[in-house]
């Protein structure tokens, strides 16, 4: 017996809500930059038997017993990260990116210090200084913002803030930002102002693992980064650092701890219990599939396609800001068509014909974060399936249908139906269900 038929005879309205949800994804297009689609091994790791055990504490070092597999785990998945990416240490604890974050602030930062993140409107993350968010009522968050005009980020402009407030930590990251991030650049202006350079770079993780981006090491000193998205494994974190704090004398000179200490004691027992170790054993999975050759070629297929997709948008007449990308997302800018304050809408719009996206802000956006003026979109989960730059030609053409008829539901239904048809030809688990 499956267990999908355990499920099935156990809780009948939670089986045809996961099936419901597989025909959802099965039958349309996912072009949220922060979706993805995990190998059955992954998932089948992440519905293991390690769902069921306590691990407080690290490898060789428990405050329970029987750890003998997990400790092999753990220790494999942090071996195979730092080969992936090139870093001194690793905790692989952490359970998702937003607890990742708080975690590098209470290793590094004291209640009210001050430090400086992207805006969340220029294509920033919540836990890089919004106000609603622990970084912003906890810190002082000093924006960054992109240039007006090419929406790009100004390092001149950084570093003018960052020598007149003197921050103690710079945030180098994005989530609706579709260009390349200069690691080199911002930790030129750290060194300058002696401030901690932590980079997170959960959206492009799987781009740097697979030479489609630059890596921040060997400039930062803190690297956090989710491991699903663009690196395709569970829903789940990391924090990746140097051994050694630069700035030991000038922050933490009474400490005994170097910055690797630092870092596991904020995650445990700082602000986690146990690890959920389950998710460990499919991050080792997702880590060992992002080891392989292949990997490579998916994330330059990424880059490609959202090059593609981005091409093929601007030639039916949208705006996207900065004028396209060089990463794996885009940011489409309703204003020009009259759009103001409908990405909700058009949110929902595209929903209706199959496409999935966000509704998203543009830098300096007049309209509210709730019904913004963007829709941002990205290629991860869509070239898993397989889908290469003359599938993007026929997604951007339906977008654009969207967007030019969104009132129009006969329209909409017609689009449904022409991605529905795409969609079969490229299944996400061929030869099964996506449950079995």
């Amino acid at each position: 017996m499956g267990l999908m038929n355990t499920l099935e005879e156990d809780d009948r309205q939670v089986a045809e809500l996961i099936l419901k949800e597989s025909k959802r994804i099965e039958e349309g297009i996912e072009l949220i930059p922060s979706e993805n689609f995990t190998s059955k091994a992954v998932m089948q790791a992440l519905g293991s038997v390690f769902t069921n055990k306590y691990s407080e504490g690290y490898p060789r070092k428990r405050y329970y017993g029987g750890q003998e597999w997990v400790d092999g785990i753990e220790e494999l998945a942090i071996e195979r990260a730092k080969k992936l990416f090139g870093a001194e240490h690793v905790n692989v604890q952490p359970y998702s990116g937003s607890p990742a974050n708080q975690e590098v602030f209470f290793a590094l930062m004291n209640l009210g210090e001050k430090f400086m993140g992207l805006d969340l409107s220029c294509g920033g993350h919540l836990t890089h200084g919004s106000p609603v968010n622990f970084s912003g009522k906890h810190y002082k968050c000093i924006p960054y913002f992109v240039d007006r005009e090419t929406e790009l980020i100004d390092l001149d402009e950084v570093r003018k803030a960052a020598k007149k407030e003197n921050v103690k930590m710079i945030i180098s990251s994005l989530t609706a930002y579709p260009r390349k991030l200069d690691f080199k650049g911002f930790q030129e202006i750290c060194d300058e102002v002696g401030a901690y350079h932590f980079a997170d770079i959960s959206h492009i993780a799987g781009l740097i693992a697979g030479g489609a981006h630059e890596s921040p090491f060997p400039f930062t000193d803190v690297v956090t980064t989710t491991t699903h998205k663009t690196l395709r494994g569970p829903r789940g974190a990391m924090i990746m650092c140097k051994v050694e704090d630069r700035l030991h004398d000038k922050y933490h000179k009474d400490s005994q701890k170097n910055l690797a200490q630092l870092i596991d004691s904020a995650v445990f027992p700082g602000l986690q219990g146990g690890p959920h170790d389950n998710n460990t054993a499919a991050k080792a999975v997702a880590f060992g599939e992002a080891l392989q050759p292949e990997f490579k070629d998916y994330a330059k297929q990424i880059v490609r396609n959202a090059k593609a997709l981005a091409d093929e948008l601007m030639a039916k007449g949208l705006r996207l800001t900065t004028g396209g990308t060089d990463n794996h997302l885009m940011v489409i800018d309703l204003r020009p068509k009259g759009l103001t304050g409908k990405g909700k809408e058009l949110q929902h719009a595209m929903d209706e014909a199959g496409i999935t996206l966000n509704k998203n802000t543009v830098p300096y956006d007049p309209a509210s974060p709730f019904n913004p003026s963007g829709l941002r979109c990205g290629t991860p989960a869509i070239t898993t399936r397989g889908m290469k730059e003359s599938e993007m030609k026929v997604i951007g053409s339906a977008m654009a249908k969207v967007i030019d008829n969104h009132p129009n539901a006969s329209v909409l239904a017609k689009i449904r139906e022409e991605i529905r048809e795409l969609s079969k030809q490229f299944p996400i688990y061929p030869g099964m269900g996506i449950l079995e």
